[in-house]
């Protein structure tokens, strides 16, 4: 591993000052679950390290009705598991919270890690997307909001620029009766990076789904829940449900799966997910 400058900053005025000055020769420091790896592996050489966690705006959960919840940077994956107010307001964020590594690594992997790595195949990715998720960035330029499907350009890549940061996740209240599933297929059933992810949430005849690890970035089928939008739900319905999911994703063959399983295990989990979220009660 490359030599590098360790930096603590202790706000994010001067975070962002750190990232401004040194640009692409610096890493954000988070839970440093994958930059450490990465690190190791030489994919990335940072010249600087820059540790946010002693900030302490950033390591906040707050909740109201009419703002919904926000996860601030620096909140780990297992104090959101933990937390009531996520339990109680927003059970599929935990359920994928809880699918990410290991329970040691949960302790220092993040939210808004798990989202700024970028990886198709992120747990949390398809939940935030299905919970219509903001992501909450500052800058140089000062503030901006800019929903999660707009955050991801590619494999690994977000629309981050130099000198910004994301200070925290915000998902909006769902007013009306709501249920939500996450699923995740993969090669074992824990510590495992997803073959495929399925997230779905009903809202009375809304059906929203996203789906991870089959296109480069995480995907909301827009085109498959226009087609279940007020209509009854049988097996009828279903199976053009994964049929066109199939049609909004772009899976690829890696040392996880097949392109050809991937495509059918996205027929079986949407199917399955839509299903569950129903409550299994189909005509």
């Amino acid at each position: 591993m490359k030599e590098f400058e360790y930096l603590k900053p202790d706000s994010i005025k001067e975070t962002i000052s750190i990232l401004s000055q040194f640009g692409e020769k610096a890493q954000i420091l988070n839970g440093g679950t994958d930059l450490i790896v990465d690190m190791r592996d030489k994919i990335i050489q940072p010249e600087y390290l820059v540790d946010i966690k002693a900030i302490p705006q950033l390591n906040r959960i707050t909740y109201n009705k009419q703002d919904g919840l926000n996860i601030g940077a620096t909140v780990t994956l297992n104090e959101i598991s933990n937390s009531k107010v996520v339990q109680t307001n927003y059970p599929i964020l935990v359920k994928a919270c809880k699918t990410v590594g290991s329970y040691q690594v949960r302790n220092r992997a993040t939210l808004v890690g798990n989202i700024c790595n970028a990886s198709p195949a992120a747990d949390t990715a398809p939940p935030l997307l299905v919970l219509e998720a903001k992501v909450n960035i500052i800058g140089p330029t000062g503030e901006k909001i800019v929903p999660i499907n707009q955050f991801f350009t590619g494999v690994k890549k977000n629309i981050l620029k130099k000198g910004e940061i994301v200070t925290s996740i915000t998902i909006p209240p769902i007013k009306d009766k709501w249920t939500g599933v996450y699923l995740k297929q993969g090669r074992k059933k824990e510590v495992d990076l997803a073959t495929v992810g399925v997230a779905v949430v009903c809202i009375r005849d809304e059906v929203r789904i996203a789906l991870g690890a089959v296109a480069p970035v995480p995907v909301r089928a827009f085109k498959t829940e226009e087609l279940l939008k007020g209509k009854t739900i049988d097996e009828s319905l279903l199976e053009k449900a994964g049929k066109s999911a199939l049609t909004e994703i772009s899976p690829i063959s890696d040392v996880r799966s097949s392109q050809e399983y991937r495509e059918e295990i996205i027929k079986v989990l949407v199917r399955r997910a839509i299903l569950q979220a129903k409550g299994g009660h189909i005509l």
